[in-house]
């Protein structure tokens, strides 16, 4: 039931923003709030189960991307550092700006897991760098430049002012990241 309750307030929170209520959720499930307040007390609750609930799909689809026999090292490092489930990509997560403000306690939660769980990535990194497929690099800096950069996308109207889709912007950054910025004239 938890998952059902998590999967239309996704669809309600890429509709309606943060305003989407618990009514929104009752009524889409068909149930009544007082069966849905026994799931969650309340919106608080559901967001920060939510979290975990949202991470975990990410967890899984990297699980996808490591095992999948198809993609190189290089292209695994590019997918790995900016998965979105394909499932929630139609989310605004750009929207998650107003989280900060509005539930400090849930965007903390979602800055923390932005930081943790990256031993799959630096391990890629390193097997990439053992075959010189990706030159020598400060891994501690990679990651505190991608957590920042992600953080920062989240944290702001940067995205909306300029026109950008979260899953547009993470992609320029990886972009920039791979490839850098100076034009190599042969």
């Amino acid at each position: 039931m938890k998952e059902q309750i998590f999967e239309v307030a996704i669809g309600q929170f890429n509709e309606k923003g943060l305003k989407f209520t618990m009514d929104d959720i009752a009524r889409e499930l068909s149930m009544s709030k007082k069966t849905l307040y026994t799931v969650f007390k309340n919106k608080d609750a559901l967001f920060y189960e939510m979290v975990d609930y949202y991470f975990g799909q990410i967890k899984e689809a990297e699980r996808q991307i490591l095992e999948n026999k198809e993609l190189d090292i290089i292209q695994k490092i590019h997918r790995i550092m900016i998965v979105l489930p394909e499932r929630y990509k139609s989310i605004d997560l750009r929207q998650l700006y107003l989280m900060k403000e509005k539930y400090p306690k849930i965007y903390q939660k979602v800055a923390k897991r932005i930081e943790n769980d990256w031993e799959p990535t630096i391990e890629l990194l390193k097997q990439a760098m053992v075959e010189k497929r990706i030159r020598p690099i400060n891994i501690t800096v990679l990651k505190v430049m991608i957590e920042a950069t992600m953080e920062h996308f989240l944290q702001g109207s940067d995205l909306i002012d300029n026109n950008l889709a979260y899953e547009e912007a993470l992609e320029e950054m990886m972009q920039i990241i791979m490839k850098g910025i100076v034009v190599i004239h042969n």
